[in-house]
């Protein structure tokens, strides 16, 4: 799915560069020169220059972004504009219509930036016949450590967490990034052994955890990961169970991705659970929901999306990828299922179509 919009990404890129040229040509700053050829040079040197500094400050990535909607705020402005010189014959000044759209579009990234950086909770209540009283669960995912905060950064998140006195903590895959080094690493392990919750905190792999240390540019291992992560009290589940209090079963699953070959089915790992313990199953990427739902699990837990990051991506991650969802609860049959927007990014600087968050999930026995 990512290789599909990475590509869409480039030609879309491309097409807004050519067309920032065009718009910069048009307003006649480079008149003077008489060499058409020339001005057209000119323009795209202006705009080379203005791409070649957000890459600076920012990356690649997020120029590429920046110039894709750009170009698509100026030309809405643009067919707005047109619109109302046909219909309404008014002379609508265009420097005044691009101002304003390059305006917007500075806004639009202002919020996407305040979205992206910030920390929402959502709540959400699954009720249950099942003898388990009250538990309270914070779920969270896909912190990419080292993105958008450093480990001690990641400390400042937990510590926001905690003031909802979850009784469990559970972390649904890609804690690290790809680019995140070992102190970053050692930092948001130090961080997670110095949270406070009843039962303990539970981890499954994500797809970055495991799966990009080919260069050796981390400093460190997936299993010295593991090994960390244990060290500071996390219980690391791979396709393991853990039951709670006698009330709540943990079902850890390997990531889907990188889980290998070996990675059980849910059928498997929920046969020996006792039917009258709540399952709770943590699953990185959403894209075994009829399965699960058909081994009759509770709850179940994912991140990896990211809640589509940047709009439209929500409505259009489902047609082009294996998840079954994107964002939020769905109910199929005796089965919740959740999936977390995530507290972070693993490359992009702004949502536009979420905002990082953590889930507070209150499981509560109904009453009779």
């Amino acid at each position: 799915m990512w290789l599909i919009i990475f590509g869409v990404s480039i030609l879309l890129g491309v097409f807004g560069i050519v067309y920032l040229a065009g718009k910069v040509e048009k307003t006649g700053i480079f008149n003077n020169i008489e060499s058409r050829v020339l001005a057209k040079l000119a323009a795209y040197a202006v705009v080379a220059a203005v791409v070649a500094l957000l890459v600076l400050l920012l990356d690649t990535t997020n120029a590429i972004i920046i110039v894709i909607h750009v170009a698509a705020f100026l030309l809405i402005g643009d067919l707005t504009g047109l619109i109302i010189r046909r219909s309404a014959g008014a002379d609508v000044s265009q420097r005044i219509i691009d101002l304003i759209a390059v305006l917007a579009c500075f806004v639009y990234f202002a919020v996407g930036w305040y979205l992206m950086h910030g920390l929402w909770e959502t709540d959400y209540l699954v009720a249950t016949d099942k003898q388990v009283g009250k538990i309270k669960i914070a779920h969270i995912a896909d912190s990419h450590i080292g993105t958008g905060f450093s480990g001690r950064g990641f400390a400042e998140k937990l510590a926001r967490i905690q003031e909802a006195q979850p009784d469990i903590l559970v972390i649904t895959g890609d804690f690290v990034d790809d680019s995140t080094m070992k102190q970053d690493m050692l930092d948001a392990c130090e961080a997670l052994s110095e949270f406070d919750a009843k039962y303990g905190v539970y981890y499954v792999l994500g797809n970055h955890d495991f799966g990009y240390y080919s260069n050796g540019r981390r400093g460190y291992s997936g299993d010295e990961l593991l090994d960390e992560l244990r060290k500071s009290g996390v219980n690391v589940l791979l396709d393991e169970t853990a039951d709670i209090d006698g009330r709540i079963c943990i079902v850890g699953r390997k990531d889907a991705g990188y889980g290998g070959s070996d990675r059980k089915s849910i059928a498997d790992l929920m046969e020996t659970i006792p039917d009258h313990l709540f399952t709770v199953v943590l699953d990185h990427q959403p894209t075994d929901y009829e399965a699960e739902a058909a081994a009759n699990a509770d709850l179940v837990l994912s991140g990896h999306t990211h809640g589509g990051q940047l709009w439209p991506l929500e409505y259009i991650q489902p047609l082009i990828s294996e998840n079954d969802n994107v964002r939020g609860e769905v109910k199929i049959g005796n089965t919740t299922f959740i999936v977390t927007d995530g507290i972070s990014d693993w490359a992009i600087r702004f949502r536009t179509g979420c905002k990082s968050e953590y889930n507070i999930i209150t499981v509560e026995e109904e009453r009779k």
